[in-house]
């Protein structure tokens, strides 16, 4: 039997033409994917036409065409009718124009709008090759082009093998095609693995089998997941995708057609909500990674269909799809996804990302995640992850998460493809579908509670204090109210009547505390003189600086950095007053009555400084309590207030799977030591030295 992959060297030697013809190798896939999905058309189209005459003669051609109409395959009258392909149309090239331009013609109007026939329709040129064929016929490789990738035959392989063809191929347009970023595409060996997971969760039950890609590009992974499936069960299935790219999604669309119960739509997942009204089986995507959504923000902001929880970062937009695929995942459905490393960990406490994942977290729909070797993927060398999301999660399964470190499983290829250097072998698949079967602690896999991925991101007031241990709070007055507590001001206002600092290239002296008079020469209003040059000057003073001095009648004060507290000075008498802060203000105050003016004032206050603290957390309200309580008592030594705490959710694998360096013995390294002492006296000898 042949193997498909024959034909990608055969393939790639159309690309041949395009350099000869200076077309830009970025450009490459623009040319080649219109003709790959004409062989790919007609290939499906002689092979059902085959195997309807197994049922119809082709005797009663208009009953035969009626015939082949109604399987909805889509049709073109050249091959069906007249039964005559794109390499009879190249047998002569003298009429191949003409010949060319009817057998384009003779799709029937969903194809011909797939394929983008008759340039200048008012409809979607999904892949444009009307405008395609043009500009290679103003190469003058129109002919020479079409008849190399007529001889490219498909038609003795099935919807599976096309698909592996396709892989390949849409890798390599990957590789060379600088609109491809953030965009990943899935290598057979990883949608083996996700199918092999799916697999192992289902049942052979005879029930309809719903299969969702919501963002399926040209469909290799939806259908790679659907045919590996069928493989292994009778279950009938159906298979859902969208896309947004022009090209792929018109590659799906095509492949659609050729397979019972499936149903591409074109357009962006996130704001067109296609298939809203469903919740499917299975969901399986590997969404674009690091690409940003902010050119549809405003639709995402105002979505009412309640399936954002939060929003991630406005620079990925992974975490959106993944939401998405939780909306639309049945209540006992199962989800494979690909991610990078970024929606593990990215994001504080209470931001979206971390309040995404604690909203998995907390409904309990991680059943586990799965770090993938690097170099696996076609146009990326980073680590990978497969999330596993089952609402219907095993009773023992309960709040429990396995991760697995499939880091090391894996086989490197004999020739590199692009920047996947690795593949997961059969071997290595099957250890992780055993691991995630068995739920339990091995070399490679750990199962956690899942709160142990939560913490604490606990804020506090803490009030500095200097080298005496002393804040200057205590030097704040207190009085009692009505109620007769104790109420302490929160500052010490000053009376001064000069402000001084030297700094590098100016001299600061401010004494004027209100300002009305100033050089109207050089500003023109009070307004302007505030605006150009007190507020820049206050803006100047910076109190720890030790020539900073604020003169009241009878006193002097200023901050000491090295013992870290305020002093005051009175009658040559200098007193710590403990850690605080001197602040000046300026203000522009103007009123019809009392005329315009500026005032500077000053007062003297404890030194205050907002602190986050990361705690682990406990379900348990009172341990999680008492756990906080113990952080602070061993780790903080400062005088403190609680503040809010907000609960963040992370995965650290370097964390979990951390291995430390075996450190060698210090006798081994003694020995070696005394080796390269003799080595070097050795050295110096012949030197004579």
């Amino acid at each position: 039997m042949n193997n498909i992959l024959q034909y990608e060297s055969d393939v790639w030697r159309t690309a041949d033409l395009l350099i000869g013809a200076g077309i830009k190798q970025s450009d490459f896939p623009k040319f080649m994917m219109p003709y790959f999905a004409l062989i790919l058309v007609e290939s499906r189209l002689l092979r059902y036409s085959k195997e309807l005459e197994q049922e119809i003669s082709r005797d009663d051609i208009d009953e035969f065409v009626e015939e082949f109409r109604d399987l909805g395959y889509g049709y073109n009258d050249y091959v069906i009718r007249k039964n005559k392909t794109l390499k009879d149309i190249c047998k002569n090239d003298k009429t191949f124009d003409v010949d060319f331009h009817a057998y384009l013609r003779a799709f029937d109007g969903g194809t011909k709008n797939l394929l983008g026939v008759d340039k200048g329709t008012e409809e979607e040129k999904f892949l444009d090759i009307s405008g395609t064929s043009g500009q290679l016929k103003k190469k003058r490789i129109l002919f020479d082009t079409v008849k190399a990738w007529s001889e490219i035959d498909l038609e003795p392989f099935d919807n599976s093998e096309i698909t592996t063809l396709e892989e390949h191929i849409k890798r390599k347009w990957a590789d060379i095609s600088a609109e491809t970023a953030g965009e990943q595409y899935t290598p057979d060996d990883i949608i083996s693995l996700i199918s092999e997971i799916i697999a192992s969760k289902i049942s052979d039950n005879g029930k309809f089998l719903t299969i969702y890609d919501p963002t399926c590009g040209g469909g290799n992974l939806l259908f790679g997941v659907e045919d590996k499936i069928k493989e292994k069960f009778s279950r009938p299935t159906a298979t859902f995708g969208e896309d947004w790219s022009d090209t792929l999604y018109a590659l799906a669309k095509i492949e659609s057609r050729f397979r019972t119960d499936s149903e591409i739509k074109y357009g962006n997942t996130l704001t067109n909500i296609s298939f809203i009204e469903k919740k499917f089986d299975i969901v399986v995507a590997n969404p674009p990674y690091g690409v940003d959504w902010k050119g549809y923000q405003k639709d995402i902001k105002n979505d009412t269909t309640e399936r954002f929880i939060d929003l991630p970062s406005i620079s990925d937009g992974q975490f959106l799809f993944t939401q998405h695929i939780i909306y639309q995942l049945a209540n006992d459905g199962l989800s494979v996804v690909v991610h990078n490393g970024s929606t593990l960990f990215s994001g504080d406490a209470g931001g979206g990302e971390s309040n995404i994942r604690k909203y998995f977290f907390d409904q309990d729909w991680v059943e586990a995640i799965i770090q993938m070797p690097t170099d696996e993927f076609f146009n990326t060398g980073i680590y990978t992850y497969l999330w596993i999301f089952n609402k219907n999660k095993a009773v023992d399964r309960k709040d429990k998460v396995l991760l697995i470190n499939g880091s090391e499983l894996f086989k490197p290829l004999k020739k590199s493809r692009g920047k996947k250097r690795k593949e997961m072998a059969q071997e290595n698949r099957d250890e992780i579908v055993k691991a995630l079967a068995e739920f339990k602690d091995n070399g490679f896999t750990k199962v956690f509670d899942k709160w142990h991925f939560y913490y604490n991101k606990q804020a506090i007031m803490l009030t500095n204090i200097d080298e005496n241990g002393k804040t200057f709070e205590s030097q704040l007055p207190v009085k009692i109210n009505k109620e007769g507590e104790e109420i302490r001001a929160k500052s010490v206002k000053l009376k001064p009547v000069k402000i001084f600092q030297q700094l590098e290239d100016v001299t600061i002296e401010l004494s004027d505390f209100e300002i009305t008079d100033y050089d109207k020469d050089k500003y023109h209003s009070l307004k302007h003189y505030f605006d150009e040059y007190i507020k820049p000057q206050i803006a100047l003073l910076d109190y720890k600086e030790a020539d900073l001095k604020v003169y009241e009648k009878n006193a002097v004060f200023w901050y000491d950095e090295d013992k870290e507290t305020l002093i005051k000075e009175q009658k040559g008498k200098q007193e710590e007053l403990g850690c605080g802060k001197i602040i000046i203000k300026a203000s522009y105050k103007s009123s019809k009555t009392k005329g315009a003016s500026i005032i500077i004032s000053v007062e003297l206050t404890p030194d205050y400084q907002k602190d986050y603290e990361i705690i682990p957390y406990s379900p348990d309200d009172t341990e999680n309590n008492q756990w906080i309580a113990d952080f602070m008592a061993k780790y903080i030594h400062k005088p403190f207030e609680f503040l809010d705490n907000i609960l963040g959710v992370e995965i650290n694998f370097n964390k979990e799977f951390y291995k430390p360096e075996q450190l060698r013995a210090v006798e081994e390294i003694t020995a070696n030591l005394s080796e390269l002492e003799k080595e070097l006296q050795s050295l110096e000898s012949e030197l004579g030295l």
